[in-house]
């Protein structure tokens, strides 16, 4: 399975860099890639308005659900460095119940490409595929 995910501005330089090492999915319902990501897949990403120009592998995957208060301090407190998200991130997570960690690897530059999100939803930040090619643009650069 192939995942493109969509993150803010200035979150690839973080990966890239090393900075950040987890990719995290916060959500107040169970959706993707909530229990449907594994090691043997591969995440392209791609920031806001911007070409898809990064992919990782995974080393490893977590899920956690029934989130609390507590739960979510203590994703933060053990990985919130590695997710570049802090206490003061807390307070924007306090509503969600589905947490997924990504652990990247082998993250790498990829020559640049276009999507078309028709038919999956303007404001998707996610989308799976059994292909990457099947999100390709056709007729841009």
């Amino acid at each position: 399975m192939e995942h493109l995910a969509i993150v803010k501005n200035g979150w690839l330089g973080k990966i890239l860099s090393g900075e950040k090492t987890i990719e995290s999915r916060w959500y107040k319902h169970k959706k993707a890639p909530f229990m449907a990501i594994n090691k043997k897949d591969t995440i392209y990403f791609k920031e806001t308005g911007k070409q898809v120009g990064v992919k990782s592998g995974i080393s490893d995957v977590m899920f956690f659900d029934n989130l609390d208060k507590n739960k979510i301090e203590e994703i933060i407190r053990k990985y919130g460095k590695q997710i570049c998200i802090s206490n003061n991130d807390a307070s924007e997570l306090m509503y969600k119940k589905y947490c997924t960690l990504i652990f990247l690897k082998g993250v790498e530059v990829i020559k640049p490409f276009s999507i078309d999100k028709k038919g999956y939803g303007n404001m998707c930040a996610w989308i799976s595929v059994d292909n990457i090619d099947k999100l390709k643009a056709t007729g841009r650069i």
